[in-house]
């Protein structure tokens, strides 16, 4: 046959963790065609990969690009990186389903996730209108989404601090069926964000029977980080037994000085799950810092009635005093119980000029250089912003995060934040530093075993099953990577560098990356579960 494309002369790795072998690729439409000795072959293009290893497109499952990829089609971030499907939805919190007065509270809410874009056409309300303006728009890298819990909520009882009513239940598992029926590949839930931080057990686990039915997983940002991790995750397998549905931990980090050296007790506590009939896997990203938007360290109580109330009570100066005792002294659950240090919070994004100065600064030296308190600083900041601030910070254990990544159940996600003057260099560096890093330089992976960890593993657990494997038949996404020179060359201080050594990049046949530069194309599609509801299977046992 004539091939479209022919990948001559590679190290392939097939994404399956096998050993690399010499192999050519060739490529057919959309599909992967042939993968052996096919020298000879006619084609209408070769690329000469000596030199290189061929893998299948890698599997970003944690992004924050929901609306960055419609803002940006050409996602120069994730691309260079050999990024070929991501997945989002993510936190509990994204932009379907929603009404109007929904949306127009996330888009408060969110900015310093995903910015808010002016003149930006929200035409859509539900998943599958979602999906659908992914398609129409274009877009460079395939996307998957899940169904995000706390959007659910806000669409069935807004803001409040309770249990939902029967009928107000009732429509968030209505929702949810909606949005697993147009495609949502899973549930997330943001327990430490409004309104997800106002769910209990019990919530949490109807709605997970729903997405078990599905086919689907759910993947929890834990109610806690910091002071009671370990028992945050114990809650999170503990609801995934109860339901009978598939766990994937999103950032599985044990941050702070308080949980340093605890990752085997972690680990341990997946590999009992997974020998009592659990399905559980994880995405970390290799850096040491975290990031969000800067409101998601107040207490929850602050986020009761939606952005504008929040607002109120920034503005509010008979609070501060109150604020600064929970957050500094005590230890609040929006800093996971954890007494807030200013100096580790650095400002990575502000929309108004006269506060520009401060990105980069950490919050102490923020306040400082305006003659403030930290808190009063933060409360100012945030309320001028409308909530417009994006943060780093710098909390992680580096012997945590090694272990971690060398788990059997871990698979890559970049939690990657594109908006902001100073984004967390994880959105240009993730799938680079992994191998220059922890593989080249540091051993404690294979190039086989990250391979896999970002590619067949992701695709697995999405139930992609058509994806993450070089092998005839199965979808074209390839990346091509040069093991003496990828590397990251974003940094905290220049995060937006983009990686060395992924010369070639293909999503769905179509070539993104050329010879290191990037070709345009706009060849990503919303990928959508076609999982439909079944009987309910066996649970473990109890």
């Amino acid at each position: 046959m004539t091939f479209d494309l022919l990948i001559r002369g590679g190290r392939v790795i097939d994404g399956a963790g096998n050993s690399w072998y010499r192999a050519d690729v060739g490529i057919a439409g959309d599909r992967i065609a042939s993968v052996g000795r096919l020298a000879g072959e006619p084609a209408a293009r070769t690329i000469d990969a000596d030199g290189l290893f061929v893998c299948p497109g890698f599997v970003d499952m944690h992004t924050h690009s929901d609306l960055r990829l419609l803002a940006n089609p050409a996602h120069e971030a994730k691309v260079h990186q050999g990024v070929t499907l991501e997945v989002l939805g993510q936190d509990g919190l994204s932009y379907a389903p929603v009404n109007d007065e929904v949306l127009e509270q996330l888009r408060g809410q969110l900015a310093g996730w995903n910015d808010d874009p002016p003149g930006f056409d929200w035409s859509w309300r539900t998943v599958g209108e979602y999906l659908d303006r992914l398609d129409a728009d274009g877009i460079a890298v395939n996307a998957a989404y899940l169904a995000p819990h706390g959007t659910i909520r806000m669409c069935a009882m807004g803001y409040d601090d309770r249990a939902p009513t029967d009928d107000e239940l009732a429509q968030m598992k209505r929702l949810l069926v909606e949005a697993l029926e147009d495609g949502a590949v899973g549930l997330s839930t943001g327990l430490t964000y409004t309104p997800g931080m106002y769910a209990d057990d019990d919530e949490i686990v109807a709605l997970c029977e729903i997405v078990r039915d599905y086919g689907g997983y759910y993947t929890p940002h834990h109610r806690n980080y910091g002071s009671h991790a370990l028992e945050a995750y114990a809650d999170c397998i503990e609801i995934a037994r109860r339901s009978g549905v598939p766990l994937h931990l999103a950032h599985a980090h044990l941050g702070y000085a308080i949980n340093k050296g605890k990752a085997p007790e972690l680990l341990a506590m997946l590999d009992r799950a997974r020998d009592d009939g659990i399905e559980v896997t994880l995405d970390t990203y290799p850096y040491l810092a975290g990031s969000t938007y800067l409101h998601a360290f107040l207490p929850s109580w602050m986020h009761v009635g939606g952005s504008a109330a929040t607002i109120d009570r920034l503005r509010d100066a008979d609070l501060r005093e109150r604020l600064r005792i929970e957050m500094e002294d005590e230890g609040c659950d929006g800093f996971h119980g954890i007494p807030m240090d200013w100096s580790i919070v650095v400002i990575g994004g502000a929309r108004l000029p006269e506060n520009r100065r401060y990105i980069g600064l950490s919050v102490s030296d923020a306040a400082a250089a305006a003659g403030k308190r930290p808190i009063d600083f933060t409360c100012e900041l945030l309320a001028d912003e409308n909530l417009g601030v994006s943060c780093i910070s710098h909390s992680g254990n580096e012997e945590n995060v090694r272990m971690t990544m060398a788990h059997w159940s871990h698979t890559a996600g970049s939690d990657g934040i594109l908006v902001g003057e100073r984004p967390h260099p994880r959105s240009y560096g993730t799938f680079p530093r992994y191998f220059a890093v922890y593989v080249r330089e540091l051993g404690i992976l294979t190039w086989e075993q990250a391979v896999r960890k970002m590619t067949s593993l992701p695709a697995q657990r999405l139930g992609f099953l058509d994806r993450g494997l070089l092998r005839p038949g199965m979808a074209a996404d390839v990346t091509c990577i040069d093991p003496e020179t990828i590397r990251d060359t974003a940094t905290y201080e220049d995060p937006r560098r983009l990686p060395e050594g992924v010369p070639y990049v293909l999503v769905n046949g179509t070539v993104l990356v050329d010879d290191g530069r990037h070709t345009g194309a706009l060849a990503g599609r919303a990928l959508r579960s076609t999982r439909r509801r079944v009987s309910s299977p066996a649970r473990p046992a109890a």
